[in-house]
């Protein structure tokens, strides 16, 4: 019986109708995106790739890579991108589980917060940076009312012009912009927990902190690890947000993989070593996802 005699019978008259997924259905579902997928992921990556084995001259040529080996600039940008991406890796995974925990709770206009939480994650890049970029003036940002709340600070900052300020408003802006998604997927996570195992906790007189190490976190495990793969990636790729409030600087002080590989290509016309720190910054998220990957593999299987 063909895919759509069998949707047809299973509606009968009078039926709510249903979609059989199963059979070749669900891949011609599918089949928009994988294109969608191909034509601009797949032939950009592949591309790249060759982009970055090409010669000056044109044909196979290893030069870009062997140049990147002993550029100390290259490997400074690195340096910092592994700076700023672990950062915004384990302070978006708090923040986010913070704010998970506490949208968990019974409260009164539970909803509405929920809904308002979402809002950072909603809004493109574009504006939250020219936002942020308000806020941080040193003339009338309101970053320096609270700065100045701090003993020993009598000046508004130039927060764009110091470099460990510079960073970490980057990383401030890229948490925030990025939280509410992680808060969402830990809070479909905690309502997953049965509340049994709970139960059985206060039973035997766990208290709430070893409740949440010996309960909660072995039940959102897979979903952290996921989430801290995410975050790794999503970190490593941003350019926006640093490109619009700190251009990369003071000095690269802020100048991490994906604005370096913009400054090559659009900014020095040096598409081939662009393509070749492309090609470098892929292995190496891939080889961070295989490696997250195998080490949750590996607390699953000691996971008694």
């Amino acid at each position: 019986m063909s895919s759509a005699a069998t949707v047809a019978s299973a509606a009968g008259p009078g039926r709510r109708f249903r979609w059989n997924a199963s059979g070749s259905s669900a891949y011609w579902l599918i089949l928009p995106l994988l294109a969608l997928e191909a034509v601009f992921l797949v032939y950009a990556i592949v591309t790249g790739m060759a982009a970055s084995v090409e010669g000056p001259a044109g044909g196979f040529d290893l030069s870009n890579f062997s140049q990147m080996l002993v550029d100390p600039d290259f490997w400074r940008i690195m340096g910092r991108t592994l700076v700023f991406t672990v950062l915004v890796d384990i302070i978006i995974l708090v923040a986010g589980l913070g704010v998970a925990l506490l949208m968990n709770w019974q409260f009164r206009g539970r909803a509405a917060v929920r809904g308002l939480l979402t809002i950072p994650w909603a809004i493109p890049e574009v504006p939250v940076a020219i936002t942020f970029i308000f806020m941080i003036d040193p003339t009338f940002g309101v970053f320096n009312l609270l700065a100045r709340m701090l003993p020993g600070v009598t000046q508004n900052p130039q927060w764009t012009l110091n470099p460990t300020l510079a960073m970490a408003i980057v990383i401030i802006v890229t948490v925030w912009k990025g939280f509410p998604f992680y808060s969402l997927v830990l809070l479909s996570a905690l309502q997953a927990v049965p509340e049994e195992l709970y139960e059985a906790a206060k039973l035997d007189g766990a208290s709430a902190g070893r409740q949440f190490l010996h309960v909660t976190l072995p039940g959102i495990r897979p979903s952290i690890a996921l989430l801290a793969v995410l975050a790794f990636i999503y970190s490593m790729q941003q350019f926006t947000l640093i490109w619009l409030i700190t251009g990369g600087g003071p000095v690269d002080a802020t100048m991490t993989l994906a604005p370096a590989i913009y400054m090559q290509a659009f900014r020095f016309y040096n598409f081939n070593y662009a393509s070749a720190m492309a090609v470098v910054g892929l292995i190496f998220a891939a080889v961070a996802t295989v490696a997250f990957i195998a080490v949750q593999r590996r607390l699953t299987s000691e996971t008694p």
